[in-house]
């Protein structure tokens, strides 16, 4: 990494850093100081605002820790079923997401990708998470499997939340990029995820790219070659 961009990310991370260990400090000191004048609903407030501060945090750490290895933890390619490995996701985030309807449309036909299935798994984790963080309750979040071509699989994740903005769709991939809307202070992130999920989505020769519009929802569209057997060895060879 570039000295001087090494230089922005550990500002900007310091930065990111800054806010939940100042809501983390601050609270615990006016627990600590008036706990005796307090009473039962703002202590549970204030302990329910460090518990959220201290899980904005952890991902943010582990966010980082992904984007530092992300060059040097270099994909394992293996036959993967998308439909199975999409629909693991979708049992473990259709626990957290109880007021959200999940609906599939999935090809029963295709062959396997070409994948790092935890990886994969990590950006479908990422891209059916962010559909239901920015979408109202009882709002449905679809995902279709299906042939982009012979030698390609399409995988759609589509919600019918806020959408993206015309002159903001360029920004979504960045660093550290939160875009403003009426649900972004009601949810906690530090702008790594769709960073990590391009990056991630890149190393399997994969590619991303999203639809959307204000108010019209949004889709994310993903890109995987078929497994090959030749290329996969191929693969392995050059890295």
């Amino acid at each position: 990494m570039d000295k001087s961009i090494q230089d922005e990310f550990i500002s900007t991370v310091s930065h990111e850093m800054r806010t939940p260990l100042t809501s983390i400090r601050g609270f615990s000191q006016t627990l600590l100081s008036s706990w005796d004048k307090l009473d039962e609903e703002s202590k549970k407030k204030f302990v329910k605002i460090i518990e959220e501060q201290s899980n904005r945090l952890i991902n943010l750490v582990e966010n980082i820790l992904t984007v530092s290895k992300m060059n040097a933890d270099k994909p394992i390619l293996r036959e993967v079923g998308v439909n199975t490995s999409i629909q693991k996701v979708i049992q473990m985030l259709s626990m957290k997401y109880k007021d959200k309807q999940f609906v599939t449309h999935f090809n029963n036909h295709l062959p396997p990708a070409r994948l790092d299935e935890d990886k994969f798994q990590q950006i479908m984790t990422n891209l059916i998470d962010n559909a239901c963080k920015y979408s109202e309750i009882g709002k449905t979040v679809e995902i279709t499997t299906a042939f982009a071509n012979s030698d390609n699989i399409l995988v759609s994740v589509k919600d019918e939340g806020v959408g993206i903005k015309k002159e903001d769709v360029a920004k979504v991939f960045d660093k550290f990029v939160r875009l403003e809307n009426h649900l972004t202070s009601k949810t906690q992130g530090n702008g790594l995820g769709l960073y990590i999920t391009k990056n991630l989505v890149e190393s399997m020769s994969g590619r991303i790219w999203l639809q959307s519009g204000t108010d019209k929802g949004t889709i994310f569209n993903l890109e995987f070659p078929v497994y090959n057997q030749e290329e996969v060895l191929k693969c392995s060879q050059q890295s």
